[in-house]
């Protein structure tokens, strides 16, 4: 399995995590339909939340773990805030963002699909910069623990080989 991992620093009131990298799973998953997607968050305990596109504005989730799913279109999002990564996903990939990392749709082709799902029990918050508390989201990000397994993997997926 092919995975790309990008530890971000914070940026301005974008706290990120401290320890765990922003994941990358091209290509992750063989058949991009919604169903498909939502069937393997659901069986990896990432139970799905919602349909849709992501937002064209930086946010972050202070005390949760997100998982995005492309299904459709292709989409040009930055992680991190604006001194971050620029990352273009196609259907198929999967990219897992630990709590805090900020993200932001730049452009996106196509009729866009993306599922997106939360660890079992996780409820995220929106935080949007400049709006955000810097100090208080930092500390919150650091204490949100480990998902119970791998949203495409399970509980001996890759995402452990990076978040310890």
């Amino acid at each position: 399995m092919n995975v790309i991992a990008h530890l971000l620093a914070p940026d301005g009131a974008i706290p990120n995590h401290p320890r765990w990298p922003l994941l990358i799973y091209p290509g992750a998953v063989a058949y991009p339909v919604p169903e498909e997607f939502e069937k393997i968050f659901a069986l990896h305990r990432w139970p799905p939340a919602w349909r849709n596109g992501v937002h064209p504005f930086h946010h972050f989730h202070s005390n949760g773990h997100e998982v995005l799913g492309i299904y459709s279109g292709e989409v040009t999002v930055k992680f991190g805030g604006d001194k971050g990564v620029t990352v273009t996903a196609q259907p198929g990939d999967v990219i897992v963002l630990p709590a805090g990392t900020g993200h932001k749709k730049l452009s996106s082709k196509g009729s866009l699909g993306v599922v997106g799902a939360y660890p079992e029990g996780q409820h995220p918050d929106t935080c949007i910069p400049p709006f955000a508390r810097g100090a208080k989201n930092a500390a919150a990000v650091a204490e949100v623990p480990l998902p119970p397994a791998d949203p495409v993997y399970g509980p001996v997926g890759p995402l452990f080989d990076y978040w310890k």
